[in-house]
């Protein structure tokens, strides 16, 4: 490793739990299909670990949870507003979880109003706010429920929130995987007692995406095929592009190329019915489509593919800041792999940084490319962009 900068915190914990396990580069490199000489530039930072297929077969040959290999402590040259908010959701979801929310009893039209609040706020990437309202939020939702009152929109209600609101605020700032499950967990319970398609597939979505952090891809793809919204309305028709879209990740994960390409066709027909919408908090629509498709794509580590897609997108139509930052973000992981493409990467990392923080300092997977652009670092303008970056993402510079 360079002078100057440190390894990525996920190589070295990959390297910290092959060692423990007393196995040798070889045989784990044989167990997981690569080559020993990828798996010590991925332990050394020079490779980005930043494939759910790659570290599921990884966690697989080291007999391992995939989050033991991805999990890294919050430890950033200076912490997110939205950082001192999470032990307080963790308390909410305890205390529901136990059957004692401790919040109020609130009219539902208020209720409603703070739930657009916080999804707006989630949409706009402005997730201090969020982790400020969520936790009185969540206890009041509960505690309404517990009253008895307004039946079926409470529970709609309660699922969209712990799917849109909870879960992706969790995933977004970097928290715990076995804590977006409880999310998870508590929408699904409100969608069981509701039994309609489309709060079913909304939780659908959010269940798949926890199995795919986990590794279950066998399992996220059964609960996908398990719902279907159908097409009969707008709304229907763009939850179930959402679903599409979700199965297409699946897919890549699993390395089913026929099936990752069919989704991505029927979600983009679904999209050119429905133009961009927002149904449900989703976004779903043509734009939603095309950076589905670079994410798709650097799933399957076809980084020139993404890169080639990524410049057929205006991201200036993009629909929200959500958007636009995974644009941005996709964008630079599919350039940080191509040769002479470094500079171009490190801009478009730092266009996502600058719209949301989180995305970039919090997710293992962007943590593990900002390590391995260290590893080559210059010392010329690009090269400081990217140590700023890397720094306040918590690597050693």
């Amino acid at each position: 490793m360079a002078e100057g900068t440190g390894e990525a915190p996920i190589g070295h914990t990959l390297r910290q739990i092959r060692r423990a396990r007393g196995k040798s580069l070889t045989v784990v490199a044989g167990l997981a299909g690569i080559s020993p000489s990828y798996l010590s530039r991925l332990e050394s930072g020079e490779r980005a670990l930043d494939r759910r297929s790659l570290i599921l077969a990884l966690a697989n040959a080291l007999e391992v949870a995939p989050g033991d290999i991805t999990a890294t402590a919050i430890t950033t040259g200076g912490e997110l507003e939205e950082d001192r908010s999470l032990n307080g959701v963790r308390l909410a979801l305890l205390s529901i979880s136990m059957g004692q929310p401790g919040g109020q009893v609130v009219p539902l039209k208020i209720l409603g109003q703070r739930v657009t609040t916080v999804l707006t706020a989630q949409r706009d990437c402005d997730y201090a706010l969020v982790g400020t309202e969520l936790p009185g939020l969540l206890r009041d939702l509960h505690t309404t429920l517990e009253a008895g009152r307004d039946g079926r929109e409470l529970l709609r209600l309660v699922a969209l929130t712990h799917i849109q609101g909870t879960q992706a605020w969790l995933g977004d700032i970097g928290a715990p995987l076995d804590l977006a499950w409880q999310a998870v967990s508590l929408a699904q319970r409100a969608t069981e007692r509701l039994d309609e398609p489309l709060s079913g597939a909304v939780t659908a979505f959010g269940t798949a995406f926890g199995l795919l952090g986990a590794g279950g891809f066998d399992l996220a793809a059964r609960t996908l095929s398990a719902v279907d919204p159908g097409t009969a309305t707008s709304e229907d028709m763009q939850v179930s592009g959402m679903l599409t879209l979700t199965s297409s990740l699946v897919s890549a994960a699993k390395g089913d190329t026929a099936k990752r390409y069919a989704a991505l066709d029927h979600a983009a027909e679904l999209a050119a019915r429905t133009g961009d919408g927002n149904a449900l908090w989703f976004g779903f629509g043509p734009s939603n489509v095309g950076v589905w498709r670079m994410s798709v794509a650097l799933e399957a580590g076809e980084h020139a593919e993404a890169a080639r897609i990524a410049e057929t997108i205006n991201p200036e139509a993009l629909p929200s800041p959500t958007r636009v930052s995974a644009y941005y973000r996709e964008y630079g992981r599919a350039l940080a792999r191509l040769p002479k493409r470094r500079d171009d990467a490190v801009m478009m990392l730092r266009r996502a940084e600058l719209i949301s923080p989180a995305r970039i300092h919090r997710h293992p997977f962007m943590r593990s490319v900002l390590a391995e652009l260290l590893a080559k670092a210059k010392r010329d303008a690009i090269g400081r962009e990217l140590r700023g970056m890397a720094f306040r993402a918590g690597l050693q510079v």
